[in-house]
């Protein structure tokens, strides 16, 4: 049923899923003579910020940095996010909905991979989203580097919340079970 426990630990995945869309999966900075430059890659749109004294921001427009398949996160956010909302009204089906989560599970796992070791620290070879910014001359010199931000707590955050849905969803099939082998 739609008010058990699992769909709120399933309601709550795709909120969180939601959020990668809202927030930057990383943002740097560096320090230059005529100014701070910050970067932020987002899945929806990537912006470089110049800025004199970190309050007046001027955006040099989105999509400054061509970051060669950041599309890929933004997919399989999307792909994420679908499954753990068709899985919410999957309830009828026990079974069904654990592989559907299962499923989903994989999906958040590929993606925190992806997000941890493609897009911000480029390891793997094509360099990622800070080697773009640096091959554009964008980011000279030291550059700070902010992984921690609700997008990318947002998936693990997911995951956790998925094994919870699934550990609840086999806790009633067990209680089911249990129910028709005493009638």
């Amino acid at each position: 049923m739609l008010q058990r426990i699992q769909s709120f630990y399933l309601v709550l995945s795709v909120v969180a899923i939601a959020l990668m869309f809202r927030f930057p999966i990383a943002t740097y900075t560096t320090t230059t003579p005529t100014g701070d430059i910050s970067a932020a890659l987002q899945i929806t749109n990537t912006k470089t910020v110049l800025s004199e004294d970190m309050q007046d921001y001027h955006f040099i427009g989105d999509d400054t940095v061509n970051m060669p398949g950041k599309w890929i996160l933004g997919v399989l956010a999307g792909i994420a996010g679908a499954i753990v909302l068709v899985s919410i009204f999957l309830f009828k089906n026990r079974m069904l909905q654990i592989r559907v989560i299962a499923f989903a599970f994989l999906f958040n796992v590929a993606l925190i991979f992806l997000i941890f070791f493609w897009a911000i620290n480029g390891t793997g070879g094509n360099g990622g989203y800070l080697k773009a910014l640096t091959d554009t001359g964008l980011m000279p010199g030291d550059i700070t580097t902010n992984m921690l931000t609700p997008s990318t707590i947002a998936p693990i955050v997911s995951v956790i919340l998925l094994f919870l849905a699934q550990r609840a969803i086999r806790k009633d099939e067990i209680k089911v079970r249990a129910a028709d082998r005493l009638r």
